[in-house]
């Protein structure tokens, strides 16, 4: 009997914190049921023609999981890097029931590249982007946009032109001004760096010797393992080495410039500095104590935005999701959740 007793105590106490979950919380049933889906047979991949002042050519894109209020398109950074380096959600996503989208960008390496120099403009690659959110049928009631680096650019930028789309934004580790990145590269980031060793980096730019293996080199040793992935660099992640294997420069220095230590391309004086206010789609923004991107700078956006959040990774560096991992994860799927349940 007093087992009996017991076990009934116990259904009730569980059906009660049952009861009690919050529903975003938890992982659809159907979160890995591809059968209706039209892109079952490929596991997930879709190529989506978009139109262009150059013509149509196709972009790629993966979907993984099932999840009817919670749809994340992500954005890679460069511009011309590839969604590989994002791989990093695969641990994090399917466990708490996220629907999400890897995206390559035109011209980077899973998707068309073509030889046309025009099209490497951030007006264009918005209009890209909404034909691919249109293909995938990511509406205002379940579309998450999350931008890393120059996809935070993009996801701004987006977010600018089509306000009614979205149910929220992730701007990660991205400043709203690249004039004011350019400033924080010269005035604290480049004075931590040796001064022997900053000549001779400065040095090869001048001489635009970029190819140069010392010239990576130092960069490695003295700007990328502090600022960019604090990981010894044989201990970096295999999707980091595949990005990086895979990175287009034909995108690359025509927009962000051939140097690492600032920008100097197509997006040298873009600033939204005076538009955050006109974003009022909840938005979390991501930084780090680390980064390239002035964490104080991305502190500030946040409170500039009408709904707005700030997450601080202490220990991370622009990629945050690999060396302060747990932190970046779970600011993200709770702001995510938050969203999703009306909280925030």
């Amino acid at each position: 009997m007093k087992r009996l007793a017991l076990f009934a105590v116990g259904v009730v106490l569980l059906s009660a914190w049952t009861g009690c979950l919050d529903p975003a919380t938890t992982v659809p049933a159907n979160y890995l049921d591809y059968s209706d889906r039209a892109d079952a047979l490929s596991g997930g991949v879709r190529l989506i023609t978009v139109d262009t002042p150059k013509g149509e050519f196709r972009v790629w894109t993966k979907r993984v999981g099932n999840n009817p209020t919670i749809k994340v398109l992500l954005l890679h950074g460069g511009p011309g890097f590839t969604h590989e380096y994002l791989e990093a959600v695969d641990s994090y996503f399917p466990a708490a029931g996220i629907e999400y989208y890897y995206y390559d960008q035109l011209g980077s390496y899973y998707s068309d590249q073509p030889d046309e120099p025009e099209l490497w403009r951030t007006p264009r690659f918005v209009e890209e982007l909404e034909q691919v959110r249109q293909a995938l049928d990511l509406r205002p009631d379940n579309f998450y946009l999350y931008g890393h680096s120059w996809g935070g650019i993009l996801a701004i930028e987006y977010t600018l032109k089509y306000p009614d789309n979205l149910k929220g934004l992730v701007i990660s580790n991205m400043m709203a001004s690249i004039p004011a990145y350019n400033r924080y590269a010269k005035d604290v980031l480049m004075p931590m760096m040796d001064a022997d060793v900053l000549a001779e980096i400065k040095g090869y730019e001048a001489a635009e010797d970029y190819e140069n293996p010392r010239y990576m080199e130092l960069l490695m040793e003295h700007h990328y393992v502090h600022h960019l992935l604090r990981m010894p660099p044989d201990k970096w992640p295999d999707p980091v080495l595949r990005a990086f294997k895979h990175i287009n420069p034909s995108v690359y220095i025509p927009m962000q410039g051939p140097s690492e230590l600032g920008a100097s391309g197509a997006l040298a004086d873009w600033d939204r500095t005076s538009d955050l206010e006109r974003i009022e789609v909840p938005t979390l923004v991501i930084g780090a104590r680390h980064d390239t991107m002035d964490p104080e700078h991305m502190k500030w956006m946040a409170g500039e935005l009408k709904k707005g959040r700030y997450l601080h990774c202490p220990n991370g560096s622009h990629l945050a999701l690999y060396d302060d991992q747990e932190v970046y994860f779970k600011g993200l799927i709770e702001f995510i959740r938050d969203v999703d349940a009306g909280r925030f």
